[in-house]
């Protein structure tokens, strides 16, 4: 009777153990505030994923307001961060440029989520600066190539967004994005489809440097570009260093959008090599009859040349990289 029981215990704590080690599979783990997931905090099942990873790793993040300041490493590639839900699944933080005080670069240490690894994906997320209308404040900080963002919301004032890396491409698609000044900037290839730019204040959407020898900066297609009802001076973009190149393309623009559309950087030439160009906007802020001169206007041949895979240089599904779901549609 006793060997019986001893073999009954022993099947018990072998599928015990089992249910355990499935439950903390080294691809998948769970962040919940209350205990009942395999972390309390993203950082700390981000420290726990393998260095380049053979198989993706998803992070699961229950519903909760995350305040820390999330950074994924180099070597956290192939990593994907899953919220419960996009209003709900909150990650925050509240550092601005005279709070960091670190010199004349102290906007690039102000960020909530800093993304510096290839293959990198988050979903049905709020990440947010919380600081408020005090300066240079960064929500998302991504500057690792192949990175995708579904269903976000990116949420700050100044320099919410911050897509940058040379050459790195990143796409974002169903994302919700508000801000101030230059709140989407940086020298990146990224594609933002099907989203929304939501604008506080009277100031520019865009500050793009994209490098010299790069075709794509910057394209925004089937957005929808709205704004606080009191906001009604709005560029859609500033050259922040020569070369920037952003590009609006079947765009729903409201009445916020000022008829020149496009500024240049105050004391600069950069108008000069600036590539801004619209094609096939809606609304009231799509007129361009009263645009800067410098701007461009597309042709529908040239507006065909706006694919997935002419942008991120990926031919097809079976390439180097091709995002998952894009609808990769211009309405004629």
């Amino acid at each position: 009777m006793n060997l019986f029981k001893t073999i009954i215990l022993t099947g018990v704590f072998s599928i015990f153990l089992l249910t355990k080690l499935v439950a903390q599979s080294p691809d998948k783990f769970t962040v919940a505030q209350d205990g009942s997931g395999d972390f309390r905090t993203i950082q700390e099942a981000i420290d726990a994923t393998k260095a380049f990873p053979d198989q993706p790793v998803t992070i699961h993040i229950r519903n909760g307001i995350y305040k820390e300041k999330v950074r994924v490493y180099s070597w956290n590639t192939r990593l994907k961060l899953h919220g419960e839900s996009m209003e709900e699944t909150i990650i925050t933080f509240d550092d601005y440029f005279d709070k960091i005080n670190r010199g004349r670069n102290s906007t690039f240490h102000t960020y909530t989520l800093k993304v510096e690894a290839n293959d990198f994906i988050a979903e049905n997320l709020t990440i947010e600066n919380s600081a408020g209308p005090v300066g240079q404040a960064v929500a998302l900080h991504v500057e690792g190539d192949r990175c995708q963002f579904l269903n976000c919301r990116i949420i700050g004032h100044q320099d919410t967004l911050y897509a940058a890396g040379e050459g790195n491409r990143q796409y974002f698609r169903n994302c919700f994005i508000s801000g101030t000044t230059d709140f989407i900037f940086g020298e990146s290839t990224a594609l933002f489809e099907n989203c929304t730019l939501y604008s506080k204040s009277n100031s520019y959407i865009t500050a793009a440097s994209t490098p010299k020898d790069k075709s794509f900066g910057y394209v925004f297609m089937n957005c929808k570009l709205t704004a606080d009802p009191n906001i009604d001076k709005v560029f859609l973009g500033r050259p922040w260093r020569d070369f920037a190149r952003v590009v609006f393309l079947n765009c729903e623009m409201g009445n916020h959008i000022l008829s020149e559309g496009w500024s240049n950087w105050s004391g600069t030439g950069r108008d000069k090599t600036a590539y801004y160009a619209e094609y096939g906007n809606t609304g009231p802020g799509a007129n361009t009859a009263k645009r800067v001169s410098w701007a461009k206007i597309l042709t529908k041949k040239e507006a065909k040349k706006y694919t997935i895979g002419n942008i991120f240089n990926t031919e097809n599904k079976q390439s180097e990289w091709y995002p998952d779901l894009s609808t990769n549609n211009l309405r004629e």
